[in-house]
């Protein structure tokens, strides 16, 4: 990455920090337990949000085990799994959260990769 890609990813990034409070961002991690997997799941996440979403943000921690009740209608088939009610669209993310550009483009605060020229 140059350095006028990273400036202007930094750029992006300082905009969504910046986006109005009614762009409040509803979030609920299904986890199974609090397996170490579980764990790094939800300490992973709420590194991210504190960062990006400071403020602007609902957290939700659902363990299935003991709500099962409340994964009716989510579609959840692993765990842990990171659902992002809003802002539309909808999101799902599947994992521990580690993978942190992949969280931060779940949730729309990270630019898209720019597709590779000339396909070769």
């Amino acid at each position: 990455m140059t350095s006028n890609e990273s400036d202007a990813v930094r750029a992006k990034f300082d905009k969504a920090a910046e986006a109005p409070a009614a762009e409040r961002y509803v979030l609920r991690l299904y986890v199974t337990g609090m397996t170490a997997r579980s764990a790094r799941a939800v300490k992973n996440l709420q590194a991210i949000c504190d960062e990006y979403l400071e403020g602007r943000y609902d957290l939700e921690v659902i363990d299935i085990y003991q709500q099962p009740v409340l994964t009716k209608g989510e579609q959840i088939i692993a765990a842990p799994t990171l659902v992002k009610k809003l802002p539309l669209p909808m999101r799902r993310i599947i994992g521990d959260m580690s993978n942190r550009e992949r969280v931060l483009l779940g949730l729309d605060l990270f630019p898209a990769p720019p597709l590779a020229a000339g396909g070769g």
